[in-house]
């Protein structure tokens, strides 16, 4: 499997909105809708990059999509989770046992089918070291990577042993400050939270001196998540935006996101906060900000199913797609299909396995784990 760094790789929003409102709730549906489009993302990027190499091993032509900055995806995501939080927590802000339902229910959703898919990849590179396209980790290492702790790993790049945690790293930071602050009443704890995170960045812009761990977690793009949970406090305010004024958000959104002005190559640079950020920002105002029509139930199944199985996706995908890889190369459909069937075929079989993870393994295991802390 390919090792991914931090800025190339992806997150999952891990909340199940269709267990937050019902399966019938047309005002999250569109916020599932995104967390599609968000692990879609994702999972094309690194098809493209395996379909690149594909390329240059059978000698065809192949240029991948730059309609989109493609990982902003993670962005996407975060946004999301800045903002699921604080709509889910409505009844536990200013309670004294709220932090431990929180945290119960972060862990039952988040850890059990991370933990399991760390030691799957773990023991695939036991047994076959080549796999892992990188050293083998040590102890410390893995032991920070079950732990959600940024560690550096032999080339120094802050990821963990399997690349897509970092951003469970960040997740994990942030359920953390939201828990200690959900003992203030809902208005206090939003402000606390968004104080502790643009604290822990300015001190990263400053600090002389700092540890791995603090270095990762102040990066700008953990103010992200405060991006969405200042869009859950404007819903919370019945600010609702017309169908027009939506569309145009989309559009700008977007727009923005092809300019992917993040670019070193561009007229200018903005931070990833700004660059990728604040668009996803806007597609979730679009989503969450504005009337509601009923016509959105049609596809409501659907999307719950995939929207459920966007963080099984997010976290398996590189398994259906290294193996397809291995399929077109040892088979010969590299020169049948090229490397756009490739592509093609990856997302299907990324979002097949997701779904088969999903239902299988991933539902199971968080069923059990909150049943075993009674959540």
């Amino acid at each position: 499997m390919p090792t991914l760094s931090r800025v190339r790789s992806p997150v999952a929003e891990m909340a199940s909105l269709s267990r937050v409102e019902g399966a019938g709730s047309s005002r999250l549906i569109l916020v599932q809708a995104l967390r599609i489009f968000a692990a879609l993302a994702v999972v094309f990027y690194h098809a493209q990059y395996d379909a690149e190499s594909l390329a240059a091993r059978f000698g065809l032509s192949y240029r991948g999509s730059t309609l989109l900055p493609w990982p902003a995806g993670v962005d996407l995501f975060f946004v999301i989770s800045g903002f699921i939080m604080v709509h889910t927590s409505r009844s536990l802000f200013a309670t004294g046992d709220g932090p431990r339902i929180f945290l119960a229910r972060r862990i039952a959703r988040v850890v059990p089918i991370y933990w399991a898919i760390v030691t799957i990849y773990l023991l695939i590179g036991q047994m076959a070291p080549a796999a892992l396209n990188r050293a083998a980790p040590g102890w410390a290492e893995i032991l920070a990577a079950y732990l959600f702790i940024p560690y550096p790993g032999p080339n120094g790049v802050l990821h963990p042993v399997y690349a897509l945690g970092w951003t469970l790293n960040y997740e994990m930071f942030f359920y953390l400050v939201f828990a200690g602050a959900l003992l203030l009443p809902r208005h206090k704890a939003i402000m606390a939270v968004a104080a502790v995170l643009f604290g822990i960045v300015a001190y990263g812009r400053f600090a002389q001196a700092m540890s791995a761990q603090v270095t990762f977690w102040s990066d700008p793009i953990v103010l992200e998540f405060v991006l969405g949970m200042a869009l859950a406090v404007v819903l919370e305010k019945g600010w609702l935006l017309p169908r027009a004024a939506r569309l145009a958000l989309v559009i700008a959104a977007l727009l923005l996101l092809h300019a992917d002005l993040i670019r070193s190559d561009g007229a200018f640079v903005l931070p990833q906060v700004l660059a990728y950020g604040l668009p996803a920002a806007m597609l979730v105002a679009a989503a969450v900000l504005g009337p509601f029509s009923s016509t959105w139930l049609a596809m409501d199944m659907s999307v719950v199913a995939l929207g459920d199985a966007s963080y099984s996706l997010y976290l398996v995908h590189p398994f259906a797609i290294r193996a397809l890889r291995e399929m077109f190369t040892q088979s010969g459909l590299a020169m049948t299909l090229g490397p756009q069937g490739f592509v093609l075929l990856a997302l299907v079989a990324a979002v097949i396995l997701a779904l088969v993870v999903c239902q299988f393994l991933e539902k199971p295991m968080t069923r059990a784990v909150r049943s075993w802390f009674r959540v």
